[in-house]
């Protein structure tokens, strides 16, 4: 990426320190301009992420990785001013050597650690995680697409659900537990979300089988059996989550801590039963996948909030607080 030498401008959210919320401003900053193998893109919407807030403050639920991400993300401040991944918005440009976009497509999709999508406009390689968005889906609908989608998916073709296999997804409100229990259930699975009861409504309308509201009861009290465990919460029972599972199943641990990194290589040794935590790659085959998935009226994003850049802190909030059923986003341009 380069600057814009023609002096262009736009509106973008910024941090220049770590802190809570009021750490986030809106500023006027430099528009980018695509090189040779790179498209410009008018971001439409974009997801508000719980990783998002972790890297706003610097407060991690897993903390394993707290001294190479300060490495990589800024040791005293970050380095990358500009949050935001997953989005979704218009192609205003393309460098001359870029054949599988045009102007005026409409794409979405993940910058990944180059982040910069809370902006008004984002310039990325044209081999980035970057697909075509269908006609059916709304900006809003495409931006709450990939990161749920491709790791909820990433993790349920791992593990080869049967027809009928119970599926219990720990964490099901937000992106990835929304997605889970959606392609679970198009798998053939009978699912469990475990989540809190203001979030009861929207899981079962996206298909969820049964319900566990963890601030009534613990699921780890149920004496159902489980094929598969999909576990987004890192400080979730690891050996009641083994307990629970049939012969032969399968815990997917989406947010390990070391602790639970290392007993996942010993559970497979000393009992039947398997442990997944690898993190997905993003590419876009995935959301090629996704978007078939859409067509065929599999899933769909569930969606809780859309704000403006303006209402920025209330968005943070709302995802920070876990007070979210589902997506939270922000509408970057909006014409």
């Amino acid at each position: 990426m380069k600057i814009n030498k023609n002096g262009g401008f736009m509106k973008a959210i910024v941090y220049r320190k770590y802190g809570a919320t009021d750490v986030l401003e809106q500023q006027v900053l430099p528009k980018p301009e695509p090189s040779e193998n790179e498209l410009l893109i008018k971001v439409k919407s974009v997801e508000v992420t719980k990783t998002d807030c972790e890297m706003r403050s610097f407060n991690f639920a897993v903390k394993w990785f707290w001294l190479p991400l300060r490495l990589a993300l800024g040791l005293f401040k970050p380095r990358r001013k500009v949050l935001g991944s997953y989005f979704s918005g218009e192609v205003v440009a393309v460098g001359c050597n870029v054949k599988e976009f045009s102007i005026g497509d409409a794409v979405f999709g993940s910058s990944g650690f180059s982040l910069g999508a809370y902006a008004e406009y984002i310039s990325l390689p044209s081999d980035a995680c970057l697909v075509k968005k269908p006609k059916e889906l709304t900006f809003e609908q495409a931006a709450a697409i990939p990161l749920g989608g491709i790791n909820a998916l990433h993790y349920l073709q791992r593990v080869n659900i049967k027809k009928a296999d119970k599926v219990l997804v720990n964490g099901a409100g937000a992106s990835i537990g929304s997605f889970a229990v959606q392609i679970a259930k198009a798998m053939g699975a009978e699912v469990t979300a475990v989540d809190s009861s203001v979030k009861k409504a929207m899981l079962q309308e996206i298909g969820a089988d049964h319900f566990i509201d963890y601030t009534k009861s613990s699921f780890l009290d149920t004496l159902e059996k489980y094929d598969v465990i999909f576990d987004m919460v890192p400080q979730s029972s690891y050996s009641g989550c083994i307990r629970l599972l049939k012969p032969n199943g399968r815990y997917l641990c989406a947010n390990p801590t070391f602790i639970k990194m290392l007993r996942s290589v010993v559970t497979p040794i000393v009992t039947n039963k398997q442990v997944y935590f690898a993190f997905a790659p993003e590419t876009k085959e995935y959301l090629i996948q996704l978007i078939e998935l859409v067509e065929k009226q599999k899933i769909l994003p569930a969606i809780d909030k859309v704000f403006s850049m303006e209402r920025i802190i209330e968005a943070h909030q709302r995802v920070e607080t876990e007070q979210r059923c589902g997506i939270v986003l922000l509408t970057i341009n909006n014409e």
